[in-house]
């Protein structure tokens, strides 16, 4: 297997932890202070939209063709 398919896999991987990790923190919901001040919740939704549409796009690349 090429290095960089292998490349794009582990990192198409990471990238879909951490959207996993963002909608654990939507469907918990718990209170995050930064600064003294709440930590709202529209962040992490952001943060999941992008992280799971760079984990299919790389995983898309990934792909033999």
């Amino acid at each position: 297997m090429d290095s960089r398919i292998t490349g794009l896999k582990v990192a198409a991987v990471i990238f879909g932890l951490m959207a996993l990790g963002q909608a654990g923190r939507l469907a918990t919901q718990p209170d995050i202070q930064v600064g003294g001040a709440a930590m709202p919740l529209w962040p992490s939704a952001v943060a999941l939209v992008v992280l799971l549409a760079l984990s299919f796009w790389l995983w898309r690349l990934a792909k033999p063709r």
